[in-house]
């Protein structure tokens, strides 16, 4: 079977004075539904909760605080499931509702728990549709936006494509609600720092992410081997033409040569614990020759970390070059630091590793 993961954002689905479009939501399904006739499994991530519960709480403007966020999102899930339920049922289809935080991708066994969950509801023929629990997130356990999202769950059930159906039709040369003959960007063959910049900006009233985000979450995605496209979600049949093969908004071009998922896991799912300065030969020996990182390349410990731990590897310059799981605490580290090897015994009264950090969990950034 080809997967596919389809993000859908709150400006899609809605808006702060009509709360759900039922309507758009019919036409995703339906469109959705003729995908699965051509053969593939596809995975729903669906921002709107909290957009829909504005209107029953009656808020006119977005939500600041957590709490009146949380609250909006209690009230709106229901009528975002309710909605999709409905729609799907008029084909004769089942979806299923995942809502995820993340430690549930940062931890490994929850990570793999997670994926088997969605792989059994796919294999039910059943469609999931994934949500961040925003109930009970907070600042320190939440994904971000939901472009953040869509890209680990892409990576998470090893999809052939993610489709980000956004309210403007790619990536463009300029901001388009500011220069309308702005030129619209067919196709990305490598996501540098020139074209990160040209998606700066903010998102729509009711949502979190603009295009920078979909365009870092495209980066994730496509380090994987996944082909990411961003697209209008307001045209109906879209989603069914570009599969066929049509061009439609921007293509992000996966990478020839992905990182294995277990690397892809360090370094997209798993938040930082601390970080380890190195000095100027560790960074050539990680980065150029593909070494493991030793004490003796680390010049300074930051944060409060334990064995297995994931922790930023940056320069002097203060620039995050790696990732990886260390495997000893801060304050051992902070012991060896810039010892040799064979001093780590004498100095600790033992020894695990020889390395700091083994290559095998290490990922270059």
């Amino acid at each position: 079977m080809k997967r596919l993961v389809v993000k859908i954002g709150s400006n899609i689905l809605s808006d702060e004075k009509e709360g759900l479009d039922t309507k758009r939501i019919s036409s995703i399904a339906s469109d959705i539904v003729e995908l699965q006739g051509m053969g593939y499994e596809v995975v729903i991530v669906s921002s709107g909760a909290v957009a829909a519960g504005m209107r029953k709480l009656g808020l006119k403007q977005k939500p600041k605080e957590i709490k009146l966020k949380q609250a909006a999102a209690a009230v709106g899930q229901s009528s975002l499931m309710w909605a999709y339920e409905r729609s799907f049922a008029e084909h004769g289809k089942k979806v299923g509702q995942v809502l995820l935080t993340r430690e549930d991708v940062s931890d490994r066994k929850r990570y793999i728990n997670a994926k088997n969950t969605l792989l059994t509801l796919l294999s039910y023929g059943i469609i999931p549709i994934v949500n961040e629990n925003d109930t009970v997130v907070t600042d320190e356990i939440k994904f971000g936006d939901n472009d953040h999202l869509a890209s680990l769950v892409s990576i998470l059930v090893e999809a052939e494509r993610l489709v980000i159906l956004s309210d403007v039709e790619g990536l463009f040369m300029q901001d388009p609600r500011y220069s309308p003959s702005a030129e619209l960007i067919r196709e990305v063959e490598e996501i540098t720092c020139d074209i990160e910049r040209l998606a700066g900006g903010t998102g729509s009233a009711v949502g979190t992410g603009g295009m920078y985000s979909k365009v870092l979450a495209a980066r994730k995605a496509t380090s994987h081997g996944i082909a990411v496209h961003i697209v209008t979600g307001k045209k109906k049949g879209l989603l069914v033409a570009l599969i066929r093969g049509r061009q439609h908004g921007t293509y992000f071009r996966p990478v020839e040569n992905r990182i294995s998922h277990r690397k892809g896991w360090i370094a997209y799912s798993t938040r930082s614990k601390g970080s380890v300065v190195l000095d100027d030969g560790a960074v050539k020996a990680i980065t150029g020759m593909g070494r493991s990182l030793l004490p003796s390349g680390i010049v300074s410990v930051e944060g409060d970390f334990e064995l297995g731990d994931p922790v930023f590897c940056v320069d002097r310059q203060g620039r995050k070059i790696a990732k990886g799981l260390t495997n000893y605490s801060s304050a051992d580290l902070k012991k060896v630091m810039s010892k040799k090897t064979s001093e780590i015994e004498k100095i600790l009264g033992y020894k695990y590793s020889d390395e700091a950090i083994h290559r095998d969990n290490l990922v270059i950034l």
